[in-house]
């Protein structure tokens, strides 16, 4: 019992370090401020951060039948470690696509075998809401980061010359701990499965629903991601505001998301997905009218707020709603789903190249919004008969 909770806490700092991918939003508005980069020269960035999903998810299925899960994940906390060593010597833009490259690996690979090495340790009915505290861990790491860089640009001691930059090292350090607590727990694998290929993955969009929801998934990562990066922006733009201070706008985000994960399990219980689903979508829809028009500081957070609960648990119905429409090809599924975070390259692309065009962040809202529209018009999609 006692070598399974510390088994069970090894894999909840993991999650922790899986956060980490989202300190690329705040990230990416330090270094447009300290280069004095153009939109859509920062947002390049995030969008190479989730290029590497589109890469990497299914041979991670592979890799996982070699060298085992436990390996796989300890593989990817490496690589993020690695990741956030880079920018300690310098913020210079080469040095950040490097860095965020390093970061986007590292997640892709952690993405895919972190939550099958989960299932090694809990079933049944406990598998799906330690997945969603796993998720809650996740969560904290994302709103701790912009936190932590404002702390760091702004502190009275000593940051080694780092200054919002400090973020990296104490995440690099916080992820060698998780490399150690894993490398030292014992956890028992089940025989290695079928791995899916690319081919089989990629000949299920020819299926109308999976599809569907493939491009869900984009549309839930990219609205994540745009919100994660266009925040302190807006407020930047529309509320005078210095980097250091709208940083915070983030952590709204993050805040309501990590309540929405928290509280999302327990109202499925007496709602159905579909119903859920719609109420989600709307409150993103709302939240993303409102950033149009916002131009206070407490009128974006209140509009950060509704965008953060309504996608926090969108990807998980998205998720379950995939895989339940093709029970017997799981593995590919689970493959194409992950790949389906490549919406996070795209969004933020995008969104970039609209806020330059019009000279505004309404540009990136704009692009937003038709992602959001989408999730609306999937609701319709939902099956009843799949909740």
């Amino acid at each position: 019992m006692k070598s399974k909770k510390i088994a069970f806490l090894s894999v909840m700092l993991c999650f922790f370090t899986m956060g980490f991918v989202d300190l690329v939003g705040i990230a990416s508005n330090y270094v447009k401020a300290d280069l004095g980069l153009t939109d859509s020269q920062a947002n390049i960035m995030p969008s190479l951060v989730f290029f590497w999903f589109l890469i990497f998810s299914v041979p991670t299925g592979l890799l996982m039948n070699k060298i085992g899960r436990r390996n796989t994940v300890l593989l990817s906390i490496v690589l993020t470690i690695g990741s956030l060593v880079v920018p300690i010597f310098g913020d210079t833009y080469p040095m950040m696509l490097v860095a965020f490259s390093l970061l986007g690996i590292g997640n892709a690979i952690m993405q895919t075998s972190l939550n099958p090495l989960v299932s090694n340790l809990v079933s049944g009915n406990r598998l799906a809401s330690t997945m969603t505290l796993g998720q809650f861990v996740k969560a904290i790491a994302s709103f701790l980061a912009p936190i932590i860089a404002a702390w760091g640009a702004t502190a009275a001691i000593p940051t080694f010359g780092l200054q919002w930059r400090i973020l990296f090292p104490i995440y690099a350090i916080v992820g060698l701990v998780a490399t150690i607590a894993l490398f030292a727990t014992n956890i028992k694998e089940e025989p290695a499965d079928e791995a899916s290929s690319v081919v089989s993955c990629l000949k299920l969009l020819g299926k109308p629903f999976v599809l569907l929801c493939f491009i869900g998934i984009m549309c839930h990562v990219g609205i994540d991601v745009g919100t994660n990066t266009t925040a302190p922006k807006l407020l930047v733009e529309r509320a005078g505001m210095t980097i250091g201070a709208a940083g915070f706008a983030t952590s709204v985000y993050f805040i309501f998301r990590t309540i929405g994960c928290f509280t999302g399990s327990f109202i499925l219980r007496f709602f159905s997905a579909k119903s859920f689903f719609f109420v989600s979508a709307l409150m993103i829809a709302g939240g993303l009218a409102g950033l149009f028009y916002a131009s206070t500081e407490m009128s974006i957070y209140l509009c950060l707020a509704l965008i953060g609960y309504g996608n926090s648990n969108i990807f998980s119905i998205i998720f379950s709603q995939a895989l339940l429409s093709e029970p017997k090809k799981k593995n590919e599924v689970s493959g194409l789903m992950i790949m389906g975070l490549f919406g996070g390259t795209l969004f933020p692309l995008a969104m970039g190249y609209a806020t330059d065009f019009i000279q505004s962040q309404s540009g990136a809202v704009a692009v937003m919004a038709v992602g959001a529209l989408y999730l609306l018009i999937y609701t319709l999609k939902i099956n009843k008969s799949h909740e």
